[in-house]
């Protein structure tokens, strides 16, 4: 078996590369960052090879964990060849990774994808030329379009018979390499050899690994290091770049008028702008909301509601298990339990369509790293990198990858922190929760929506400044460095297979863990201890609940039902509507369509809705996020104590919203202010407080496409 692996800079079209060579259907984005994982796949057409997407990475230095999955891959797994994919529209910039790629000998094929876009650009490349002056095969792909995928094929099999030129640098360069070969170990791949004697003479951080026991290179780099007045990393960059320069120079037919305005660039003025940014992304996120929560969205949500399980599915189950004469407490169980308890989830799919189509949409339009860019101007205010809002933009549609995207970020300090933070913002199964408090208790009002996001960024923001206070988060802020791809037109493509694997993700666990959960609840809400029929206020579960109601109280839902679903919503966030559902007879109340709503506006009032809408979309997310966040924080104790904190940040903030709530809008002074008082006092401490450790602010930097 053969195997390739693909390998380039992030948001060069990698992915959708692999997918159109394997006929997968991966995610891809118009940002960094969406591949954070290796992944395989068979060729299509080509036999016994197997094509593994490695992480994008801008060069063979790892600084993050993508990048080191990908070096160790290349380093480790020794591949039979290596397709390396590059943005011809980003020539100079790709061919840094292109470079270091053909120094460890293995066979390169440059897929110089992108060129619809370089030619927008004016660039006109001879491909030819390039792949004479490196030393391998190019083969030119527009992958979006489909354009060159067969012809990356067809090179394959000739990769192998051409010899990678290595880019000479300068003499005193070049001798400083050769002592340095010196050291390194015999057993060592030949073709790794001049590699890993660059590394020593970088001081990569790993380089120690190629090295012979006893083998000092100090006295080699340093000598350098006197010659140029700079650091060997350095010199070695620019030693690279002015090599890329001349093949740059060497294979375009024509210059490049760097001085060009691209649609992009008018385009960015705006909405990268210091002070239009963030007020535009607020409308952006607005109206995403509006029309997934409050119009379209809400249109198929009260179809499937009311006539999909009003009308039809539960009546003609009903109606099937009372003639097959069916007893009643087993068909009491499927009808309410089982059908009505995922009905009250999947009875929000639609505006969940709604919301995933419209994130593809920017996505895929580019406008996704834009919202980074404007973000770190106020996430590195308090600690942070704007990096540390792509996992967040990811977890909006599900907190595991969110959390996963973590790993993107190079400082060890800022991905522990955005880890244990980006489930603050709601995800898809967060979404159904919204949508029945907003529409339950304030008219299907999109500010409420548009609310619980901003709440979730300024948990995050708080968070940033309070943990960086604790020992174990010591450390500097990453520098912020992202590309900014040129805006296009979304591929449809790829805009519906994302909206459709969100949505079909969301609908499996409604017909596993869901149902499993509505189950339970329905059995725990129908029988006492004595194992006796009865109504829900005398079952098993009001007892639990009203056992442990007391500790919610202060929040302004002490009662049993609530308890329990938001007990429940520790499990799975879609939990808590399905339970809801399930405690008050949705099965029986569907037909009209609101009556649920009512019965819920019955029992809370708006302020306590919006308090248990806060705790509910603060505290610790699905047992499946959690599992996430200790594969990224790497022990069970960092785990238990983000949780923790998870729990006790969705206390406070819902304690204070409440009990001054309270004071402000009714003149109401509880007990419980106390409560809310102390959370208040000990949140003002932590954020005030000097740091004691004097973190430093990260620096900004985007690169435009």
């Amino acid at each position: 078996m053969r195997t390739i692996a693909l390998a380039g800079n992030p948001n060069c079209g990698k992915t959708t590369v692999f997918n159109k060579l394997t006929g997968s259907s991966q995610r891809t984005g118009n940002w960094p960052g969406v591949t954070i994982d290796r992944k395989e796949g068979r060729i299509r057409g080509v036999e016994n090879t197997v094509l593994v997407d490695l992480p994008g990475i801008y060069s063979l230095s790892p600084y993050s964990p993508e990048e080191i999955v990908s070096r160790d891959y290349i380093v480790n797994e020794r591949p039979d060849l290596i397709l390396n994919v590059v943005d011809a529209s980003n020539l100079e910039r790709n061919l840094y990774l292109t470079v270091q790629l053909l120094e460890m000998g293995v066979p390169v094929v440059m897929i110089l994808n992108m060129m619809d876009l370089a030619a927008a650009k004016g660039m006109s490349i001879s491909a030819a030329n390039l792949g004479r002056m490196l030393g391998c095969t190019v083969v030119e792909t527009t992958a979006s379009k489909g354009t060159g995928i067969e012809d990356v094929k067809k090179a394959l099999d000739g990769a192998a018979k051409v010899e990678p030129i290595h880019q000479t640098f300068d003499p005193s360069v070049e001798e400083a390499i050769s002592k340095a070969m010196e050291g390194i170990r015999s057993d060592l791949r030949p073709e790794l050899r001049r590699w890993a004697a660059i590394k020593v003479v970088e001081r990569d951080e790993r380089s120690s690994d190629y090295m012979k026991e006893g083998f000092d290179p100090e006295p080699i780099i340093k000598a350098l290091e006197d010659e140029y007045d700079d650091t060997t990393e350095s010199i070695i960059t620019d030693q690279r770049y002015n090599s890329i320069c001349d093949i740059v120079a060497g294979s375009l037919n024509a210059p490049i008028d760097r001085n060009k305005e691209t649609f992009s660039d008018k385009v960015d003025r705006y909405v990268t702008n210091k002070w239009l940014g963030l007020p535009i992304f607020i409308l952006i996120m607005y109206g995403v909301y509006y029309i997934a929560v409050q119009t379209i969205g809400t249109m198929g949500t009260d179809w499937v509601n009311d006539v999909f399980f009003g009308e039809w599915i539960l009546p003609a189950a009903s109606d099937w298990l009372s003639d097959a004469g069916v007893n009643e407490a087993l068909s009491g169980f499927i009808v309410d339990g089982l059908i009505g308890g995922v009905g009250a989830v999947l009875g929000f799919l639609p505006q969940m369509l709604v919301m995933f189509l419209l994130l593809a949409i920017l996505e895929e339009v580019g406008y996704m790293s834009r919202i980074a860019f404007v973000m770190d101007r106020i996430f590195r205010r308090f600690g942070l990198s704007g990096k540390s809002f792509i996992p967040v933009m990811v977890g909006m549609g599900c907190g595991v990858p969110g959390v996963m995207a973590s790993r993107t970020i190079e400082s060890d300090r800022d991905r522990r922190i955005t880890a244990m933070t980006t489930t603050f913002i709601p995800c898809s199964a967060k979404l159904p929760i919204i949508a029945l408090i907003a529409g339950a208790l304030f008219g299907g009002s999109a500010i409420i929506a548009l609310s619980s996001y901003l709440i979730g960024i300024v948990c995050i923001l708080a968070s940033g400044i309070i943990l960086k206070k604790w020992k174990s988060f010591v450390g500097e802020p990453s520098p912020f460095i992202m590309e900014l791809p040129p805006y296009h037109l979304p591929s449809v493509t790829n805009t519906v297979v994302s909206t459709l694997q969100r949505g079909w993700a969301f609908v499996k666990k409604a017909g596993t863990f869901i149902l499993v959960a509505c189950a339970l609840v329905w059995f725990l809400s129908s029988f006492n201890w004595s194992l006796e029929m009865v109504d829900a206020n005398e079952s098993m579960l009001a007892s639990i609940g009203s056992a442990v109601g007391f500790i919610f109280a202060p929040l302004g839902f002490g009662d049993w039902e609530f308890t329990v679903a938001t007990i429940t919503g520790l499990l799975a966030k879609e939990n808590v509507v399905g339970t809801l559902g399930v405690l008050f007879g949705f099965a029986e109340v569907s037909e009209a369509g609101e009556e649920f709503w009512t019965i819920l506006a019955g029992v809370l009032t708006p302020l306590a809705g919006f308090s248990f809408l806060l705790f509910n979309l603060i505290c610790a997310p699905c047992f499946a996020a959690i599992g996430a966040m200790r594969r990224e924080l790497g022990t069970w104790k960092a785990t238990g104590f983000a949780v923790a904190y998870q729990c006790l940040l969705a206390y406070a903030v819902a304690a204070i919203v409440y009990q001054f709530g309270l004071v402000i809008l009714y003149g109401t002074v509880q007990p419980a202010i106390i409560i809310a008082l102390i959370a208040l006092a000990v949140l003002a401490y932590l954020l005030i407080a000097k740091d004691p450790f004097g973190t430093m602010k990260a620096k900004v930097e985007a690169v435009t496409a």
